[in-house]
């Protein structure tokens, strides 16, 4: 593509912010939405474990866990939880342990959440665009949240929350790539600016919902999430002319002559986007072990240390990750920069693969930390440094894959193959929940084995795939 043909496709002219700052805009105005949406997101999945452990699914309820005020909202209460809708219908199905049976729940609410991305890049891509498709998922995700104050409409909750992020995020993660020509250099830089506002949103959301939620109550933590939420919106719709123009619109625009079928490199790319979204499907089912079983050892088996007379909540866990994406991806992206410089930055699918080999490593950790606990409690060293080097591990993986989807995906189906990036992810989460399970069946030493040897396997099928891969990927 030349320097003009580049620039005429360009759907948001330079302005004086793109000039000063080397980005335009509208990746600021995407950045904040989807730092507010993961503010939401993860507030809720932060408290979602705990609140049916030690709340919904228990008999003789304790609010005094998620309450640290001595009120008469937070005295012992009797309760049930076959007064939750579909309750008795899915116990069914479930374990008789409650802390299995929240294991399970979790795993299915977050493995759906990144299923019905693929529905909703469907809907984008054919039927409403992205900028329709992401307000709508916005809507359906504050209404979720705020319907968890319902505890009888606990999984009413849940569907909306999942229905909500399947039209928000994959609609939001392909605009990024829409601000840039196809050639443009700095697509991978824009993707990992908008990783770090995922993280922000995700490292500041358990400070306030997991403080209110152990301060005042449950609903106040899923309540700030739904604010969150709306906030979100707020800042969507008010940058739209910042955005670039819809690829459904832009479709529509070409003459009926112009809309051609798929060419066979077309197909091969997203037949190989497809065989390397497979591929990442065990580091999602160990990775989202930390907001599982890694929650779990940091809520019954570390000290937490108390400030100025504050116990600090365990669900401020949740937050070392975000945390760490923010420090560590700025100090990633000159590493890389150093290594294209001297010629040794690995290929795209290297640094993958190395993630999830990274991400297995990280396990050893909790193995060494495990043994030195027993069964007693132990320092917030164990959790915390492996959380550090898994998170290495993700930054290799994740911001990578979403920079890669959206560069080789052909423009016309580019929502949904971000969909089906997140399709993979919904079966490694669901995965994750059956996994955790063994936490509580398994020696904590074999477990945290298990999950060592899953990640390296995953880095190492990757690598061995690496080459058919990328061959099939290059553009003409």
């Amino acid at each position: 593509m030349t320097a003009s043909s580049s620039e005429a496709s360009r759907p948001v002219p330079f302005t004086a912010f793109e000039r000063r700052f080397g980005h335009p805009p509208g990746l600021l105005v995407l950045f904040f939405a989807e730092m507010w949406e993961r503010f939401s997101y993860y507030g809720m999945r932060g408290l979602l474990k705990l609140y049916m452990t030690n709340y919904l699914f228990v008999t003789a309820r304790e609010a005094l866990q998620g309450c640290r005020q001595h009120t008469p909202q937070c005295a012992l209460v009797g309760g049930d939880p076959h007064h939750v809708f579909f309750w008795d219908a899915l116990s069914r199905f479930l374990p008789s342990s409650t802390s299995d049976s929240a294991s399970i729940v979790y795993g299915y609410y977050i493995g759906l959440v990144y299923a019905t991305p693929f529905f909703g890049g469907i809907l984008a891509d054919r039927f409403l665009g992205q900028r329709k498709t992401v307000v709508l998922g916005a809507l359906l995700m504050a209404a979720g949240h705020f319907v968890m104050a319902i505890e009888s409409s606990f999984f009413v909750a849940l569907s909306l929350l999942v229905l909500g992020n399947g039209a928000f995020k994959p609609n939001v993660s392909t605009q990024v790539g829409s601000l840039y020509a196809p050639d443009d250099p700095r697509r991978d830089g824009a993707y990992t600016i908008f990783y770090m506002g995922i993280n922000l949103g995700a490292f500041v959301c358990n400070l306030v919902c997991g403080t209110l939620a152990a301060v005042y109550g449950w609903h106040y933590g899923f309540a700030a999430a739904g604010v969150g939420m709306l906030l979100g919106l707020s800042v969507y719709l008010g940058g739209q002319k910042y955005l670039a123009i819809d690829a459904l619109t832009r479709e529509k625009s070409l003459p009926i002559h112009e809309k051609k079928p798929f060419t066979v490199n077309e197909k091969r790319r997203i037949g190989a986007l497809i065989a390397l979204c497979a591929l990442t499907i065990v580091f999602w089912a160990v990775f989202e072990q930390q907001g599982n079983t890694m929650q779990t050892w940091a809520d019954e088996k570390t000290h937490w240390p108390t400030l100025f007379g504050f116990q600090i909540p365990s669900t401020w866990f949740q937050s070392i990750n975000p945390l760490g994406i923010i420090i560590l991806a700025p100090l990633l992206d000159i590493f890389w920069r150093y290594q294209n410089r001297h010629g040794k930055e690995p290929s795209t699918i290297g640094k993958m693969a190395f993630g999830c080999i990274i991400l297995g490593g990280s396990f050893i950790v909790m193995i060494v930390g495990a043994r030195l606990v027993g069964d007693g409690k132990g320092s917030l060293f164990w959790p915390t440094f492996a959380t550090v080097l898994y998170t290495v591990g993700e930054l290799y993986l994740s911001p990578i894959g979403l920079s890669l989807v959206a560069k080789v995906a052909p423009a016309r189906v580019v929502s949904m193959m971000m969909g089906f990036w997140f399709l993979a992810a919904f079966i490694g989460n669901i995965l994750s929940g059956y996994i955790g399970v063994l936490y509580t069946h398994w020696s904590k030493e074999a477990f945290f084995a298990l999950l060592t040897l899953l990640g390296v396997a995953a880095g190492l099928a990757l690598l061995a795939f690496k080459r058919p891969l990328k061959s099939a990927m290059e553009q003409p």
